[in-house]
This record gives structure tokens, sequence and C-alpha cells, in this order.
């Protein structure tokens, strides 16, 4: 009935209790597929000893070639009508499955459903934090930065048809899961549960919070996946994603020699959008991640708003709040070279503002906080480890 999809590297000291977290599912008709992506650590082992006291575990051994690889070569296995994901580092309810069958089972024209999480630590005791996500059909491939129709993809779980039918992962680097959400919301509707399904674990070494570097990529690479998306709307050729690019985005240290990269695909009206894009959602990512911008991040951003006319108000509203939140937030930290260049005349006011409230006791800023911003940082969909 369930094929669950485990990618591992090096996770030693958490990959038993991920995947005893599904061994333990009330679902009792399932397989679980791991593979280990060339780990050098102690992984192979317990690996190993699991899959000998658990006949449904199946562990496919493979040179280290990246979460795509990876997931793209234990997709070949499934068999499955549905597939499920699980992080080697993540925790799933007893009843996760469960649920995802049921609702899938009852809405035959959703084809992926994921859920809310509670947040955990490095250590594995949770944080209090309870993240609930915003519903798929609010995407809007013309935002800036896009709305993603967002699924947590560590506690996806999808029809094998629709999957096989957009052709699995493909290489958007740090954005493998929003290039598939695009794709799988052209065969049919995606879902959140507003129910925790697990605890998904926060630390700063995953792939999207791990560095400033890792946030540029993301920033690029996820804004290429809804130019895509249009593209494909609009019946266009498709943008190409090559693995071989992954060494050049790592060779380019800043965001606007990335720009340059993701451009050439793109027609002039398309480069003007990635540009201005590229700039509100490296924005949002600093805005909750463990890194700041650093100056060319900051100079590319301010150019970037001159592109500002082609959004709607409501978007140019959005983009002047996570400017000012990020200037505020510079300010807060004594990086005044860093706020100055990000900053134009007319956001001295509201970064002042914001700076003023961080100063404020936890309950006042509380208040002073817009609720609507208070629901985007338990909304937003950027959370998965890309």
């Amino acid at each position: 009935m369930i094929d669950v999809l485990l990618p591992v590297f090096n996770a030693a000291s958490t990959v038993a209790e991920a995947i005893e977290s599904v061994r333990r599912q009330t679902v009792a008709e399932q397989r679980i597929i791991v593979i280990d992506d060339g780990s050098t650590d102690h992984t192979p082992e317990i690996l190993a000893g699991l899959a000998r006291q658990d006949s449904r575990i199946t562990v496919l051994r493979q040179r280290n070639g990246g979460i795509v690889d990876a997931l793209n070569a234990g997709l070949e296995r499934c068999a499955g009508t549905f597939i499920a994901r699980q992080d080697a580092d993540d925790i799933s309810d007893a009843s996760r499955l469960a649920m995802q069958l049921d609702y899938l089972e009852r809405h035959p024209d959703c084809v992926a459903v994921s859920g809310a999480v509670r947040h955990i630590d490095e250590t594995g005791r949770r944080t209090g934090n309870t993240q609930y996500f915003a519903s798929p059909d609010a995407a809007d491939a013309r935002w800036a930065p896009s709305r993603e129709p967002y699924l947590c993809h560590p506690f996806l779980m999808v029809r094998r048809e629709a999957m096989q039918s957009v052709g699995g992962y493909r290489h958007v680097h740090n954005s493998e899961d929003t290039d598939l959400y695009w794709r799988l919301s052209e065969r049919g509707r995606l879902h959140n549960l507003d129910l925790p399904i697990g605890d998904y674990r926060m630390h700063a070494g995953s792939i999207s919070g791990g560095s400033i570097a890792n946030g540029r990529i993301m920033a690029l690479s996820s804004q290429l996946a809804g130019v895509s998306a249009l593209r494909r709307k609009e019946g266009r050729p498709d943008l190409r994603f090559d693995r071989e690019m992954i060494a050049e985005y790592r060779r380019v240290p800043t965001l606007s020699g990335l720009y340059e990269l993701g451009r050439q695909q793109l027609d002039k009206a398309e480069a003007e959008y990635l540009r201005l894009a590229m700039a509100a959602k490296l924005l949002e990512l600093t805005s909750y991640r463990p890194y700041e911008l650093e100056l060319d991040d900051c100079v590319f951003i301010r150019e970037a708003r001159d592109g500002l006319q082609r959004l709607t108000a409501a978007n140019r509203t959005e983009f002047h709040r996570l400017h000012a939140a990020a200037v505020a937030r510079l300010l807060k930290r004594g990086q005044m070279r860093e706020a100055a260049a990000l900053a134009p005349p007319s956001l001295y006011a509201p970064a002042a503002a914001r700076l003023a409230a961080m100063a404020l006791p936890g309950s006042l800023r509380h208040v002073l906080i817009r609720p609507r911003e208070r629901r985007r940082k338990l909304t937003d969909g950027a959370v998965s480890r890309r």
C-alpha cells in the first residue's frame, strides 16, 4: 500500500529513532526504502542491523550524489499505491500514515498531502513551537517571492502515479521540493492537514539553515522553479535544471553572480522578475534563518528595488515590510555599513520603529507586531531542510 522513502547521509545519531517511528505506524502494510547516500559514519552498520530485525526495510547504498539522486534511486524501487517521505532526523507520529492515507482515499482529487509539525531541537526535545502551513491553493508564481504550493517535505505522502507522471525530482538545487510541488499541482490538488503529524528537527546543520551561501542558492533556485511553472502554464518551453550547475553555484560567492547565472535561460521580463524575486526571497529567508545579509546582498537588494513598480500594491507592501525588518535587524546587530547599503531614506522611519519594538518586553512586542505578520511566521513554507 505505502512505500516510505528515507534518504540518509551520516545520520548515525538519529536514523534509528526516525526509522522506528515509521515501523510503529498503525498502518502495517508498508515498506521502508532507505537510500544510504554514501555515509562515512556508523550509519551503514545501524541500517544493516535494522534491516535484519524487520523484513519491511530495504537498504540501498550508493556513492554520495546528493538528495535528488538518492530520492530518484529510491523512487525506482517504489511499487506501492502511495509514496511517503521521511527524513533521517525527524519523527513521525504513530498515526501519521493512517491520517494521510485516510485523507487521500476520501479525496481522489488530491494527489499529495502533508501536515503541521512540532519543532524539536538537536537533542530531540520539543521546543514548544508547532508550525502550520498555508493552503497550497494560495500559490502564486507571479508574486515576489513566489508563493509556493508548499507541503512539509519530510512528512509528504503522494500518489505514486502522480509522482511518476511528473518524472520524480529534478536538480533544482536546495529547492527540489518546491519544484516538485509546482509540477504536482498541475496533476491535482495539494493539501496540508491542520493537525501535527510529527516532530521536525531544527538545527544549524541543515542545508537550508547552514549558511547564507545556501540561502542565496535557495533564493535563486526557488524562484526559477516558479518561473518554470509559469512557462509550463503558458505552453512555453520549460527551463533546464542541470545536475552540473550546483558546482557553478557554489563557485559564485554573491547574489548578483548567482543572478547572472540564473538569468541566462530567461527573456527580459523574466530576468527583471527574477532579480526582484531573488531579493525578496533572501529577505524572507534571513527573517527566520540563523544567518544574516552581507554587504553584497544588501547592495543587490537595494538596487533590485528599482523594479518594485512591476508588483501589485499588496506585494509592494509585503516587500517593504521584509525590507524594513532586515534594516532593523542589521541596526540591532551593529552592522551599520550593511544597514546603510540596504536602506533607502524612505525606510529609515519604519526601520527605526521596528528597532524600538525589538527593545520592548516580549509581551508588548507581541502586541505591536501585526497579527498578519505573526501568522506569516507560522505559515511560511520555507522551513524544509533543502
